[in-house]
């Protein structure tokens, strides 16, 4: 097609699932458009984030032609940006879309790059953690965008609420089978990891902020224990903030500490294999959600999935074919999952329908999505 694409949007060096996201977007969609990708050399102040913000462990999802050049945060150098696309005459503008801090850099660059066809993926609408400001903010932005990406119907409602019959499209979560660096098996990681090879292995991954229900996952694990027997292990991988000692306490309130293994860190790119390689079943006990990359890293190495009710997971999973939908803020009902998972045997069932599901979950996919719009600019 040869068209003209300017993306926007973090990618290597910049941490998580955001930056995974465009850096394989952008590898999909330059295979046949002209695509130049758009990246900070500022995201956010430090006094806004605290950790460190880039990782240079490994450069798997690098993306060469990136060219750092937007500042968030300063108004000459947006300004000059914003200008530098309007130069280059695009088909479309692509943005990644995902907190309303972005607001005021989006709504200039708006002003000054002139008329675009513009399009935003739109991984959260509004934010998780809701703040005063945030739907006036997104609308100002979002409200100028021609086109949308969002993953699940229900981010489509979302959107409704800040502009009038948007012209969007609801396609799932492509799904991050990047991960599979090394192709390890169940049996090589857990040797890796140090798990005897006949422990019934849950996974809860991610940084662990109170929308995600840990707690729940947490409450459940005792009847899951009690139904299961002593070999059950539940391995937690990610940051925590700080609440993690409230979780340590949870943890042994509930009688639990031999049974849960926590790694409180930042999980580099190269490390997420032995994780997933290494479960049976990946759960995300959501108490809120839009929708979740981990979902699809977990089917990037056919690993079936509990979630919860919300947001755009029902409309990845298909309850009782590649994992289980329950109810949110339920410990009993993400009990009674795992428990049926495991005595009804259902992994070799459920990975085989996870395959035969991949088309819908395919980068190929998306990249239909994406070039659609620019067929109705």
């Amino acid at each position: 097609m040869n068209r003209k694409i300017i993306m926007i949007g973090p990618v290597y060096p910049y941490k998580g699932g955001i930056s995974h996201y465009t850096g394989l977007m952008y590898r999909e969609l330059v295979k046949r458009n002209d695509v130049e990708m758009l990246s900070y050399k500022m995201q956010y102040p430090k006094f806004l984030f605290h950790k460190e913000q880039r990782d240079y462990s490994n450069d798997s999802f690098k993306t060469d032609a990136a060219k750092y050049m937007l500042h968030t945060a300063n108004l000459f150098n947006i300004i000059r940006t914003a200008r530098y696309i309007r130069r280059q005459r695009p088909d479309m503008v692509l943005i990644q879309w995902w907190h309303p801090y972005f607001a005021p850099c989006y709504f200039l660059l708006e002003r000054f790059m002139g008329k675009q066809n513009l399009v935003f993926v739109c991984h959260n609408v509004f934010p998780h953690e809701r703040f005063p400001m945030d739907k006036l903010l997104t609308k100002l932005v979002l409200k100028h965008g021609k086109h949308y990406v969002v993953h699940a119907r229900e981010e489509a409602k979302e959107l409704m609420k800040i502009k009038e019959n948007p012209d969007y499209v609801v396609t799932p979560h492509p799904t991050y089978n990047a991960f599979c660096f090394e192709g390890i098996d169940k049996v090589q990681a857990r040797d890796r990891l140090g798990i005897e090879q006949g422990k019934k292995v849950l996974l809860f991954f991610g940084y662990v902020r109170e929308y995600k229900g840990l707690r729940y996952l947490l409450q459940a694990l005792p009847e899951i224990v009690s139904r299961l027997g002593e070999h059950v292990q539940l391995w937690i991988v990610g940051e925590f903030g700080a609440d993690r000692e409230e979780y340590r306490k949870l943890i042994g309130k509930l009688g639990i500490v031999e049974f849960v293994n926590v790694v409180d860190t930042y999980t580099p790119d190269r490390e997420v294999e032995q994780y997933f390689a290494a479960a049976d079943l990946v759960v995300l006990p959501y108490v809120s959600a839009t929708q979740s990359g981990i979902v699809q890293i977990a089917y990037g190495f056919m690993k079936p999935v509990v979630v919860t009710n919300v947001g755009g997971l029902p409309d990845v999973v298909e309850d009782g074919r590649t994992g289980y939908v329950v109810e949110p803020e339920k410990p009993a009902a993400i009990a009674r999952a795992v428990c049926r998972f495991y005595e009804e045997d259902r992994e070799r069932n459920m990975t085989a329908n996870i395959e035969k599901e991949a088309q819908r979950f395919s980068w190929e996919k998306m990249e239909e999505v994406v070039e659609g719009f620019m067929r109705v600019k």
